[in-house]
């Protein structure tokens, strides 16, 4: 029988909004991200037994109820008891996860992020990010910093070494991780010289056959995860891989297989249909996420994959393994 906590999040995960009562006073700062599944809405972290939640909340409509005063979260004929509200430190709970340019240069179909509106920016750069990391040290156990890449990769990649160097300076026993395009193998050693410990290098589709991300070159990608592998360390690089984009679960095991025998741990991200790019997912004939089962399913094989490669998602302090916010972590959540 499949444990009951897996089940609720993972149904939790697969579905919209979560409603809120409209006089309901939320003890916890609302997040809004500038990356990632719930990009430019306003969210909260919902916290049950061993499992954590990410989701977008609403006052006027939802698939999930939450009620403060039976701490539940109810659809249909799901209940899921002892819900408490986490707060956020930037972006996850214990981590701050900065998102240092919104805007970017590869047209990822999925991606929310150079879609928001200009006032949601944030427009960080290293002496803000230590400031407000200073604000809120004590929720805080590991930073990561993304971005897109608007100008060029090199150029991005100097302003996130610029970031990991002075978070470095500052606090010299905090873990760092760091997700960014890459395209040269010196920028991999510049931001481990610059005081990065993890590293994510996203390979973004299972297939090439997916024309979703069409400018990104996939032989560049698997080449810098391989160099990172060597540069970061077994257990210390990973790869997002977003599912529900029209791959086959054969296909999914085949770049799972590819990721884990480089030593690199894949992290299954299922997509999500935001508001900024439900239509052009449309006009592509993607108009469902994964079902809660087809994630449980996909999960297991990834656990299985990672295990026979000797991968465990509890070597990583930072980003979105050591998150867990937004999908199934295999070895933590089961």
């Amino acid at each position: 029988m499949e444990d009951e906590l897996i089940i609720n999040k993972a149904s939790l995960i697969a579905s919209g909004a979560v409603l809120i009562p409209k006089n309901y006073r939320v003890p916890v700062e609302i997040s809004r991200s500038t990356a990632g599944p719930e990009a430019g809405q306003r969210s909260l972290v919902f916290s049950f037994g061993r499992m954590r939640v990410k989701k977008s909340i609403s006052t006027n409509n939802g698939d999930f109820v939450y009620c403060p005063e039976k701490k539940t979260l109810v659809f249909g004929n799901i209940v899921i008891h002892d819900v408490t509200i986490m707060p956020v430190a930037y972006h996850c709970p214990e981590q701050a996860f900065f998102n240092i340019d919104q805007n970017c240069m590869f047209e990822c179909a999925y991606c929310s992020s150079p879609l928001l509106p200009n006032h949601i920016t944030k427009k960080l750069d290293a002496i803000k990010i230590v400031n407000l990391i200073h604000q809120k040290e004590e929720l805080i156990h590991s930073v990561a910093i993304t971005s897109g890449v608007n100008n060029s990769v090199n150029s991005t990649v100097d302003r996130i070494t610029e970031c990991i160097r002075h978070i470095r300076n500052e606090f010299p026993n905090m873990p760092i991780g760091v997700e960014s395009y890459i395209d040269d193998t010196t920028q991999v050693d510049k931001l481990k010289t610059a005081g990065a410990n993890e590293i994510k290098i996203n390979i973004e589709t299972a297939t090439e056959r997916l024309d979703i991300c069409p400018n990104i070159d996939r032989t560049i990608v698997f080449g810098m995860l391989a160099y990172a592998v060597n540069v970061f360390g077994k257990g210390k690089v990973t790869s997002n891989i977003i599912i529900g984009l029209g791959e086959t679960n054969s296909e999914l095991e085949d770049i799972i297989n590819k990721l884990c025998s480089m030593g690199v741990a894949p992290y299954i991200r299922s997509l999500r249909i935001s508001p900024f790019v439900k239509d052009k997912l449309h006009q592509m004939n993607i108009t469902n996420v994964p079902s809660s089962e087809r994630m449980i399913h996909v999960a297991k094989i990834q656990k299985m994959i990672m295990e026979r490669h000797n991968l465990d998602t509890h070597t990583f302090c930072t980003m979105c393994f050591r998150c867990g916010c937004c999908d199934l972590i295999p070895f933590k959540d089961f």
